[in-house]
């Protein structure tokens, strides 16, 4: 077994059992650390959960699928993307400079080649949505795209990862509306255009409770992120990236405390605007419990024993929302 990265599991599957050969590719996608995966596809379930709640629904088992498999393949193509962008910066950084871009085990041809891969599975999965996901995921790419710069330009890159993150949320609204897949009305499109002929394409709009549900998971992801952030202090500073952490200092907890507050307020407010049932109450007081409990255990003169754990900690933290939402439907 090859040697983990720094925030990875040292009993990944992939150190363990894939072959050598084929390790640098699952690590460049961050397959190693599943963490990213689960809280990409959460804000999507948490949507899907939302829209199916309002018409007192079950999720639809499909759709779930459907954005666990997106999320792995985006999230491995905007870890690549980032990790071309950021390979001189990564290998400054102590905990970023055995990936495999960084460390040349990739070349950035290869990786591009990576990248253009899974964003193609992505789209795959969006062309069997209906219009306005494809829509909103295509829309998408602007944020992922910026995302790797704006450690140069802002203090606040996690405010950033916070509004592409939780975009799923959006697309996951979108899907559970139904309707026919986006592969269906491009072909009448383009049919239409071939004849000479119109065709209309209406696209209602996204509620309040969707944009409000957005909005809390971009909070959420703010504070999550810059408790991981956290970890990187002194190398940040070194080789001069900006961190929300960085600019909070020792008021990083105390701000992360009140980023999550904001968040579980406008959690209530999309199950208020959206009319779900009471049986969202119970469950969203044991996803506050939970996010309030990081920044009180956050340490920041102990990073490495505290930071990563509690990060990793929001998988649990997003389910929690998920099965609220989906508790959302019962009017009790």
């Amino acid at each position: 077994m090859t040697s983990p990265l720094p925030d990875a599991a040292p009993a990944n599957w992939v150190d363990r059992f894939v072959p050598a050969p084929w390790r640098p590719w699952l690590k460049v996608g961050r397959f190693d650390r599943p963490t990213g995966i689960w809280l990409l596809m959460l804000p999507g379930w948490q949507g899907i959960a939302l829209g199916a709640a309002m018409v007192g629904e079950w999720p639809d088992p499909r759709l779930l699928a459907l954005f666990a498999l997106g999320a792995a393949a985006m999230r491995a193509a905007g870890c690549a993307f980032n990790d071309i962008v950021d390979r001189d910066i990564d290998a400054k950084v102590a905990r970023t400079a055995r990936r495999p871009v960084a460390s040349g085990q990739i070349g950035v041809r290869a990786a591009w080649a990576f990248v253009v891969a899974c964003s193609l599975a992505g789209l795959a999965i969006l062309m069997s949505l209906n219009i306005l996901s494809l829509f909103l995921g295509v829309a998408s790419l602007a944020l992922v795209a910026a995302y790797p710069f704006m450690k140069r330009v802002t203090w606040w890159p996690q405010a950033w990862l916070g509004l592409t993150f939780n975009w799923g949320a959006l697309v996951g609204f979108a899907a559970a509306k139904g309707g026919p897949s986006a592969s269906t009305v491009l072909s009448l499109l383009a049919g239409a255009w071939a004849s000479g002929k119109s065709l209309a394409v209406v696209v209602s709009p996204l509620p309040l409770c969707a944009l409000l549900l957005y909005a809390s998971g971009v909070l959420w992801t703010l504070g999550y992120d810059t408790i991981y952030a956290v970890q990187d202090l002194e190398d940040d500073a070194l080789a001069g990236v900006k961190s929300s952490a960085r600019r909070l200092g020792d008021a990083a907890p105390r701000a992360v405390l009140v980023f999550y507050a904001a968040s579980l307020a406008l959690a209530l407010a999309a199950w208020r605007t959206g009319n779900l049932g009471y049986g969202f109450l119970p469950i969203v007081v044991l996803f506050g419990i939970h996010l309030a409990r990081q920044p009180l255990r956050l340490k920041l003169d102990d990073p490495a024993a505290a930071a990563l754990a509690l990060f990793k900690s929001n998988t649990l933290a997003g389910l929690l929302l998920f099965a609220a939402l989906v508790a959302g439907h019962w009017a009790g």
